[in-house]
């Protein structure tokens, strides 16, 4: 696998309001192993949309694990200005983003015109990767769900979830390397 799309929820979604969220660091070590495995088989690029969540917390790893690994990223949101509405500190965060990235370029000129860009963004997603990783509860899909059904249509995709149950797998991992936790 050379290329490898991450999304999954909006942090809203999540009832995550503030980047320091303690949430956020089980879900970017979530992301950060299953990208380190795809990395050790050969993964040469990670494709974002740049949503607020787990698209721009996965921005986030991959430049982390830029510094030990061989890895690009590449940020193709479904138009320009999709950031426009949201708070200043995230504003300057994505826009930093635009320029940090190995690759840069929204699908359609212009701002949001209508649901058809997001479902051509998922067509163009799964068309241009060979897989997915998706933080996905599948009995509560939110957003995710046209994404993921697209992907299930596509034969010999690879779909990688990252569940509830694998997130509570990563804060058991997390507690049980604080000594404390022995003690």
């Amino acid at each position: 696998m050379k290329s490898l799309v991450v999304s999954g929820y909006k942090s809203t979604e999540l009832g995550i309001f503030k980047e320091n969220d303690p949430r956020v660091a089980f879900i970017k070590a979530a992301i950060e192993k299953r990208l380190t495995s795809f990395i050790e088989q050969g993964l040469e690029w990670v494709i974002i949309t740049g949503q607020l969540g787990v698209e721009m917390w996965t921005a986030e790893v991959v430049l982390d694990l830029k510094e030990n690994h061989d890895i690009n990223s590449a940020l193709v949101p479904p138009f320009e200005n999709q950031e426009k509405r949201w708070p200043d500190p995230l504003k300057e965060k994505y826009q930093e983003l635009t320029f940090i990235v190995d690759f840069f370029q929204p699908l359609y000129k212009g701002d949001y015109k209508g649901p058809y860009q997001f479902q051509a963004k998922n067509k163009w997603l799964v068309e241009k990767s060979d897989g997915c990783i998706i933080l996905m509860d599948e009995d509560n899909p939110g957003s995710n769900k046209y994404l993921y059904d697209i992907a299930k249509e596509k034969e010999g995709y690879q779909i990688d979830l990252i569940t509830p149950m694998d997130l509570e797998d990563i804060v058991e991992e997390i507690r049980m390397k604080d000594p404390d936790y022995w003690g």
